[in-house]
């Protein structure tokens, strides 16, 4: 009986996207940690019977989503347990169904035992026709294909993934339901179909029976029911309803952004260059014509105190013929003067050369007035930030706006130290409890904050807990020391970081007035 019932089971499947987007690896690695075996067991004394299984994927950290007939048997028979086997790590965990509607074929599971296991966030926005879809559960033939016995079923592995399209909305007389293609098998029931985001559309359920020549189309109970159904259990869960983007579509859009403001700020300084030129030119042409000028009047000068010395020399001379001693004295020291200044002008003609020292003190003159002129940037205060969309691949947040207090030396909200990061401002949070690890960043001179999601594995994130370790966890400070560990832990962590990040958001900034 059990075994007829699991042969109903959900399908995902691969789509060509009508978007850009791409199902990116990491992506789909980071949901398939949320996907879980829940395996039905009979318990007789000491005896354990293998019952049944299908998937299941969490919603909050102790609760998972599964199909209400996968664990039917355990409402039915007192004496089936459940358990639930994640994906990854060494620890399974019993379970408790606490909420179950057979009318959409929905179950929630209470995780026992104190696990908790990172949940999934599930898209609420329109699904497209065409769109790239994957599923992923622990399909049965697989196992036996492997020869899996069932010492092997109740240890973590790895889920299944299987791409597919979704072929449309089609509405049972029962519930909502995405029609999607799969070839899967048995033991798929209650997994997730998600987009190339990894948001959860749908829980796959059944599947069209083929008779050996017909296409086969899996069913997977809508994101519009699940959400229904968690919030009659009184359950909160992560929800978005943000298009799906594609990393590399975002990235690139990012490179041209960059290269238009590289491009832009060249084109400012080409343009100072040239108007720098011109003014050089202008007043090169002009010092010359000042030069030359100065030379000739100069030279002139000369030549008429030369005219007059030499007049004066013939006076003298007359004078002291006519035995006038005293004036032709006279006379002839006031050639002598006229004769020496004549030399002493001619020789002090400005020569060429000094065009060029002429032209370099104008120019450093002007610049001196001008830097005064330059306002001086103040980056410390309250600062209201606002996600760009356009500029953000939005996956698992809500959050649209954020405030910020920043003050120069890199403390944020007065609490937290952030180091250097190139022209940025960086730290990084490696959370105990959840397996993902943020980057948040400030870049003063743009009043622009970021924030780089890693959704990681359990080995990922003990790795990283080890480095932060290391390196302690400081307040805000002005000491170098510290400040040069927190530079090096972005540096070590973020080298052990996927090359792409889950999530990327994009926050503009704006100074609070005071």
């Amino acid at each position: 009986m059990i075994k007829k019932l699991f042969l109903f089971v959900a399908i995902t499947t691969a789509t060509l996207v009508t978007g850009p987007a791409q199902a990116d690896p990491t992506d789909i690695s980071a949901a398939s940690r949320s996907v879980v075996r829940v395996v039905l067991a009979a318990k007789d004394g000491d005896k354990v019977a293998f019952v049944g299984h299908g998937s299941g994927f969490v919603v909050a950290p102790d609760k998972i989503v599964t199909n209400a007939h996968v664990v039917e048997i355990a409402r039915q028979e007192s004496s089936v347990v459940i358990g639930i086997i994640p994906s990854q790590g060494g620890t399974s965990y019993g379970g408790k169904i606490i909420a179950y509607s057979p009318g959409n074929d929905l179950a929630l599971i209470q995780v026992l035992d104190g696990g908790r296991l990172p949940p999934l966030t599930i898209f609420g926005g329109q699904v497209a026709d065409g769109a790239d879809v994957v599923a992923i559960g622990y399909p049965g033939s697989v196992d036996r294909a492997q020869g899996l016995d069932l010492d092997d079923l109740i240890n973590p592995m790895s889920p299944v993934k299987t791409t597919g399209t979704v072929s449309g909305g089609r509405t049972t007389k029962q519930f909502d339901t995405i029609l999607h293609t799969a070839p899967i098998a048995s033991g798929n029931s209650g997994g997730p179909l998600i987009d190339n985001c990894g948001r959860v559309l749908g829980a796959n359920s059944f599947g069209s029976i083929s008779d050996g020549n017909d296409a086969e189309f899996g069913f997977a109970v809508s994101a519009r029911e699940i959400l229904s159904f968690l919030r009659k259990a009184g359950v909160k869960v992560g929800s978005t309803a943000t298009p799906c983007r594609s990393a590399a579509e975002i990235s690139q859009e990012e490179q041209l952004r960059e290269a238009a403001a590289r491009a832009q700020v060249d084109a400012a300084k080409n343009a100072e260059a040239e108007k720098r030129q011109r003014a050089e030119a202008e007043l090169r042409t002009g010092i010359s014509q000042d030069i030359i000028a100065e030379r000739e009047n100069r030279m002139a000068l000369a030549a008429l105190m030369l005219v007059l010395a030499l007049l004066a020399a013939g006076a003298a001379g007359i004078l002291m013929v006519q035995g006038k001693r005293n004036p032709a004295i006279a006379a002839a020291g006031g050639a002598a003067v006229l004769l020496l200044g004549a030399v002493f002008i001619f020789l002090s003609r400005p020569d060429f050369t000094e065009i060029d020292d002429r032209v370099a003190a104008a120019l450093q003159e002007k610049g001196d007035k001008a830097a005064p002129q330059q306002a001086t940037i103040v980056t410390s205060g309250q600062y209201q930030c606002t996600i760009n969309p356009n500029r953000s691949r939005i996956t698992v947040s809500q959050q649209n706006e954020m405030p910020l207090e920043w003050a120069d030396g890199g403390c944020v909200n007065g609490r937290t130290q952030y180091g250097r990061d190139g022209a940025k401002w960086s730290r990084i949070f490696v959370p105990n409890q959840e397996q993902t690890i943020t980057i948040s960043s400030f870049q003063p001179d743009r009043s622009e904050f970021t924030e780089e999601r890693y959704l990681m594995g359990l080995d990922q994130m003990i790795k990283a807990r080890e480095i932060r370790a290391k390196y302690g966890n400081r307040a805000c400070t002005k000491d170098n020391e510290a400040l040069a560990d927190i530079e090096d832990m972005v540096k070590a962590i973020r080298a052990e970081l996927p090359s792409q990040a889950n999530e990327s958001l994009v926050y503009e900034c704006k100074k609070v007035a005071q």
